[in-house]
């Protein structure tokens, strides 16, 4: 792959995730604004409830703490499972780069000139530069969907109590 291709490649994974950004900033609000509309009509539930005891909804005071640990445990879950693959993630790439770093140094101890040490050296620093600015890329962009992975059950729980509680 030539370097203007890589240039592409890393632009449209920048692009993506921004786009994942945003859409995540985007439902983040939208799920603040729910909560809030749905915090408002589940006091009013319980206020009636509080007056009139016999009429009370039992049903929406129950569904009140199941939901938040539905999705909780919903969140938790996607949250554990993205980090369980970075983790994993970025164990490989240490291992990898502790692969690349030692035959760097097998070159480097049979260097005979201290110009070929010097050309050792300068090729491994500038591929371990490459190779660390998309390990970043990398791990910002599985970041990033962790992140909306873990929004995800929280967002899809408030906007549609809120739609619920509405009528």
């Amino acid at each position: 792959m030539t370097s203007i291709e890589r240039s592409f490649r890393t632009a449209r994974r920048l692009n993506r995730n921004a786009h994942t950004a945003t859409g995540t900033a985007l439902n983040g609000g939208e799920m603040l604004h729910a909560s809030g509309q749905v915090i408002a009509a589940r006091m009013d539930i319980l206020a009636r409830g509080m007056a009139d005891p016999m009429r009370a909804d039992l049903t929406e005071v129950a569904l009140m703490g199941s939901e938040k640990v539905e999705a909780l445990t919903a969140s938790a879950a996607a949250t554990g499972h993205a980090l369980t693959e970075i983790g994993a993630a970025l164990g490989r790439d240490a291992f990898n780069e502790a692969a690349v770093a030692s035959r760097a140094l097998a070159k480097l101890s049979a260097a005979k000139t201290p110009v070929e040490a010097a050309r050792v050296q300068m090729t491994w620093a500038l591929g371990w530069w490459g190779r660390a600015a998309s390990q970043a890329l990398t791990a910002n962009t599985r970041l990033l969907k962790a992140q909306a992975d873990a929004l995800a059950p929280l967002h899809r729980a408030a906007v549609a109590n809120a739609k619920r509680l509405k009528r």
